[in-house]
């Protein structure tokens, strides 16, 4: 099995070997925001924010140690018909810890704006403007059927930026190949408490705190 998810300390999120080593790993942990939970406020409350980092990336990252550890135990013993049925929970769980690890830091509470520099060229190159980009994230983002993500994401062999969405908890890489750069938790937990049923509003508020400066250096990385 090779998803790969991040493993998260109190410093940085770093990836992890896949979940073929899982003998010597070491459990993951709830990785703390660089920014106080009121400090995206009144874009996203401090409520909504306790809630989504406190409780549920918390749920997302229990369910996922104890799935591992079974999924080990399966793999010890060779139990192909475990390790396959435990597929899905590593597949949601795992993807939902990656997916929030990558969403806190593309928030600041000194976001929002446009992007610079070869972020802002490879935006203009392909999407045609910062508006139309915006325009086509958001829309995807709406339109999401039920719960889900919308992303920019980097694909690697055309060098190029897309725009993706992606259900549930399914991680961009592991299920397009896409590398994430922006993801946008339309999931109503991440809005609901402050935005209701209206997803649109949430939408429009949530780009008055994208860090800008960690989308760029996710785009750098990638592009080495």
């Amino acid at each position: 099995l090779l998803l790969s998810v991040f493993f998260s300390s109190r410093r940085s999120a770093k990836l992890i070997a896949p979940l073929g080593c899982l003998v010597s790993r070491q459990k993951h942990t709830l990785p703390d925001l660089p920014y106080d939970y009121g400090a995206l406020e009144p874009h996203i409350n401090a409520e909504i924010m306790q809630l989504h980092h406190s409780k549920h990336h918390a749920t997302y990252v229990n369910n996922l140690n104890v799935t591992e550890e079974k999924y080990k135990e399966a793999l010890a013993k060779g139990d192909v018909t475990a390790q396959v049925s435990l597929q899905p929970a590593l597949k949601f769980n795992g993807g939902g810890h990656i997916n929030h690890t990558i969403f806190w830091t593309n928030l600041s509470p000194n976001g929002g704006g446009e992007p610079k520099g070869e972020l802002m060229e490879a935006i203009k190159r392909d999407f045609g403007s910062f508006m139309n980009f915006k325009e086509k994230l958001t829309a995807v983002s709406v339109g999401v059927q039920g719960s889900g993500w919308g992303w920019l994401g980097y694909n690697k062999e055309q060098g190029r930026l897309q725009i993706a969405a992606c259900a549930n908890q399914d991680p961009l890489q592991g299920t397009t190949g896409l590398i994430p750069l922006l993801g946008i938790d339309v999931w109503e937990h991440a809005y609901y408490l402050q935005y209701k049923n209206v997803r649109p509003d949430y939408l429009k508020a949530i780009w008055n705190v994208i860090n800008w400066e960690n989308v760029s250096s996710r785009y750098a990385a990638c592009k080495k």
